[in-house]
């Protein structure tokens, strides 16, 4: 394209989007620019074409509004009808104890909003604040938000690039992008064009805002600046993104719903009957439908989901996965597909040898990540180094052509500089080598860095016998340009290509990433390097082979997620063999099955939906890549968690319904994007997570499958009542006693109950469902049918044989507290129905709260103040013996159903 075509004067038509694609006199000529940098009067017209290089905060909702939204749920309005209800009649303190579970929730799920708001300031802090910049010839640096569309950049070892740039030159570049592509290791980069279609991890000679340059050097024309940069591209997708409702919140909307209409059909329906068939007046039927509905809305149930997702979180955190938002502990139980990075969270995120090939032989070297404890094998069977003249010779070549150090802090070892390097060092030190030693034995005199363009790196070192000598190193097919020759065990011969090309092929199948060693001995008297003492004539001496091997812990959680029925995906950056090694390593169902991202990139959603289900390894995968990934699976009505740590990850992190960041090597964008935070970066903690969030949703549900039937239990009382045209057996007052005491307490406990032993041996649950599921429906009619019966023909039997009523009424509060104490060990254990788990092996929090309530029942029967508050009396032993022995039928009775339906669930 000619300067004449150049539409660099119209920002709507300019498209940065193939800069990589045109070598670099065609980028100078569009962009008009040259390397002696703009001039002042170009600066104005740019910026006002392309604005300044900042990304702009969209608005996000005031706290008023965000607080507002705390109180806009059914559940919440039963709850403050029910704190009105209850100021109605007179009872304060309860209306207050309802309001303050009202304004706690509210107050927890206001300082748990703003998550979209923080993802896109977190992202906007990573642009740069300073860029060295060549103006009007010369040098100087300015704030990175005043660049603009052509400016020349220079880049220097630690800087963090400021715009999107086209490389006009560079020596030894390497820039840390696993922000933006999740690479794992700095990427090399060159001025030469790379495909049209090229992924965005492969194109080489583009440096992207936000990034690191890890070392060399370059200058680059800015081809992008604020929201046209990739970051500012992610922040586009961030934004497109809504915030999803979790299961927890759909059913519990759902829930508040249907017990609403049920509570005021009822309530209605009784009022009706009273009057219409009893001829009761409307006032007193009024007030026992406001009891009626006192006694079925459940006031304790928002504070104890509250409280069982807070204690869930804590269990979690104690399993390195902290949760940033409540309902997203839940959530984890509900979760179907897993969807993860590699590096670092399936990996160790460190480099290490796996294979070394010589021209005789390729070795196997066990160990772990950078620790010195392994072996080299062949064949299986253990070498020794000092018996293996070449493998000696290529580990000696592998230390001193080599930059990386070994550290250690806090007892851990640590690579300083490239990680291959540091894994050529671990592995030396396995083949009996000291490092420190090799160096300060073969003094260095010069060295060519590593340069993209050339692709290798050599140093001039000395001998023993003080002679000079020239170990390369660099990617396997340049050296094989560059060497003449081969190092065997009969010394030097004429270079086997084919057999060279053979192990690197085999080493590549294994995903390995392949580096070459050569050396060049006959250099008497050499003292300084050149390109032209290395570029021929040099004689190979094998192959290195390196791996970030899974971790093992994460192979047994792949495992455990796929008992579960959980499916296991990897989305990454890394190369297609690389992952689909990995992924065979790690038990993944159809690692062979990966998808690239360019061949991602030419598939339609629709048919993405069904090829989703069928692959489980992505590689080279952009932002948008990943987005549709896990919107495919959630058109699938799958539940999704993603792990990711780099901005490129947060789109997909926001839209999840789990977002999953890593807390160690995990950026600020990702960690705002996502609802829980890796503070180990490690998968096993996911699947930890996971189990963690199936129980905590059986404790809710078992705090549910509590509290109805109890309420609903107190409810029919005054229906019966009502319906027999009878004295109520327990007041609406009492009533508010025995919810205060019970749904804060015996409910509570249950959100202590450890895993059911099978809690990861079963399928995910299926989001949709009501939380009211039809066996819910039947406990609740069951549970209630038999509190009903026993509470109201013990209060008739007290009645019959002469007591007073208040004597009557005290016994029956005491049954139905009593009632529940015994139904509490039912809860305890859904798919079990031996009774000696139910209280030999009870948690401890039951019991704590069997002896808080037990103790609050003998307070009210027998304290004058309490008596007078709720129009109790005292009791006798023989009468609380009678409570027990009523209660305890509840317990066997539904023991006896559970072992029943089980029975028939087979």
């Amino acid at each position: 394209m000619s300067v004449e075509q150049s539409p660099i004067l119209e920002k709507n038509s300019y498209d940065p989007g193939w800069f990589h694609s045109r070598d670099v006199s065609e980028i100078v000529d569009y962009l008009k620019v040259d390397l002696a940098g703009l001039s002042s009067e170009d600066l104005e017209r740019r910026r006002e074409l392309f604005g300044e290089n900042t990304l702009p905060q969209a608005r996000g909702r005031s706290w008023i509004e965000r607080l507002a939204a705390q109180f806009h749920n059914v559940l919440i309005y039963v709850l403050v009808a029910a704190a009105a209800l209850t100021t109605w009649l007179g009872h304060f303190v309860d209306a207050g104890v309802i309001a303050g579970v009202v304004v706690i929730n509210a107050i927890i799920g206001f300082l748990q909003e703003g998550k979209a708001e923080k993802s896109l300031e977190s992202i906007r802090n990573l642009m740069s604040e300073d860029a060295v910049v060549i103006r009007d010839g010369k040098r100087a640096s300015i704030p990175a938000t005043e660049l603009v569309v052509g400016d020349i950049v220079v880049l220097q070892p630690g800087d963090k690039v400021p715009a999107d740039l086209r490389l006009l030159s560079c020596r030894g570049l390497q820039i840390q992008e696993a922000a933006l592509t999740g690479e794992s290791v700095p990427a090399d980069k060159s001025v030469n064009a790379v495909a049209t279609d090229a992924a965005l991890g492969d194109r080489t000679c583009m440096a992207y805002s936000s990034t690191i340059v890890a070392r060399g050097q370059g200058k680059g024309a800015v081809s992008a600046v604020g929201t046209m940069t990739e970051i500012g591209r992610v922040k586009g997708l961030l934004q497109s993104v809504q915030s999803l409702e979790t299961p927890l919140t759909r059913q519990l909307a759902q829930f508040g719903r249907t017990l609403t209409l049920v509570i005021l059909a009822l309530a209605a329906a009784t009022l009706l009957f009273g009057v219409v068939f009893h001829g009761s007046s409307l006032v007193d039927m009024f007030l026992a439908a406001v009891g009626l509905a006192v006694a079925a809305i459940p006031e304790g149930l928002p504070a104890i989901v509250t409280i069982t997702l807070a204690i869930g979180v804590e269990r979690m955190a104690k399993r390195n996965a902290i949760i940033r938002r409540l309902p997203a502990v839940e959530t984890l139980g509900a979760v179907s597909c897993i969807c993860s990075d590699k590096t670092g969270t399936f990996t160790r995120n460190e480099m290490m040898v796996q294979s070394i090939a010589t021209s005789a032989h390729l070795f196997t070297v066990t160990g772990s990540g950078y620790a010195p404890e392994g072996a080299l094998l062949l064949d299986g069977a253990p070498v020794e180094p000092d018996h293996r003249p070449l493998l000696h010779q290529l580990a000696v070549a592998g230390t001193l052509c080599n930059d990386a150090e070994i550290s250690l802090r806090d007892g851990a070892r640590f690579i300083e500089g490239d990680p291959m390097e540091g894994a050529m060092l671990v592995a030396a030190e396995k083949a009996g080598l000291d490092h420190v030693e090799q160096r300060c034995e073969h003094r260095r005199l010069d060295e060519i860095p590593f340069d993209s363009e050339h692709r290798f790196m050599a140093t001039l070192n000395l001998d023993e016998d003080e002679k000079s000598i020239v170990y390369v190193k660099g990617a396997p097919e340049r050296l094989l340009e560059m060497s003449a020759r081969q190092i065997s065990y009969l010394g030097e011969e004429p270079l086997d290509l084919a057999y060279w090309e053979d192990r690197m092929a085999a080493m590549a199948a294994r995903g390995e990433r392949v580096l070459a060693l050569a050396v060049r001995d006959n250099a008497p008297g050499l003292r300084s390097l050149s390109f032209d003492d290395v570029e021929t004539d040099l004689s190979l001496l094998g192959l290195f082979g390196f791996i970030d091997p899974p971790r093992p812990e994460a192979i047994e959680a792949v495992a455990r997620c796929q008992k579960a029925s959980i499916d296991v995906k990897m989305i990454t950056g890394d190369h297609v063999e690389t992952a689909k090694a990995i992924g065979a390593q790690l038990g993944l169902d159809r690692p062979a099955a990966a998808l690239s991202g360019s061949q991602l990139d030419h598939v339609s959603d629709d048919v993405l939906r069904e090829t989703v289900e069928d692959v489980d390894i992505y590689a080279r995968t952009s932002p948008e890549g990943k987005l549709r990934i896990v919107r495919a699976l959630q058109a699938n009505n799958r539940v999704v968690a993603m792990t990711g740590d780099g901005v490129n990850d947060a789109p997909a992190l926001k839209q999840a319904d789990v977002g999953v960041s890593m807390g160690l090597r995990g950026t600020e964008a990702a960690k705002e994007a996502g609802e829980m935070v890796l503070a180990d970066d490690n998968f096993a903690s996911i699947a930890a997570a996971v189990e963690e969030g199936r129980t905590v949703y059986d404790n809710l549900i078992k705090s549910i499958q509590f509290i109805l039937p109890t309420n609903g239990g107190e409810a029919m009382i005054i229906v019966a009542a009502v319906l027999f045209g009878i004295t109520l057996p327990i007041t609406p007052v009492q009533i508010l006693w025995v919810n205060m005491i019970t749904a804060v307490t015996l409910a509570l406990a249950l959100a202590f109950e450890a895993p059911e032993s099978n809690v990861m041996d079963r399928p995910p649950r299926d989001p949709d469902a009501p939380i009211l599921s039809g066996s819910l429906y039947w406990r609740i009619a069951f549970v209630s049918l038999i509190i009903v019966t026993g509470v109201f023909l013990l209060f008739i039997h007290q009645i019959d044989i002469g007591m007073p009523v208040a004597t009557a009424r005290t016994m029956a509060v005491n049954t139905l507290v009593l009632f529940e104490v015994f139904y509490l060990f039912n809860v305890r254990r859904n798919r079990l129905t031996h009774y000696t788990d139910h209280f030999g092996a009870a948690s401890r929090p039951a019991w704590i709260a069997v002896a808080i309530v037990m103790a609050a029942q003998i307070a009210y029967t027998h304290t004058p103040v309490l008596n007078t508050l709720f129009g109790s009396t005292p009791i006798g032993l023989a009468d609380w013996g009678l409570c027990v022995l009523v209660a305890s039928s509840v317990f066997i009775l539904v023991e006896i159903e559970k072992a029943v339906r089980h029975r028939r669930q087979g």
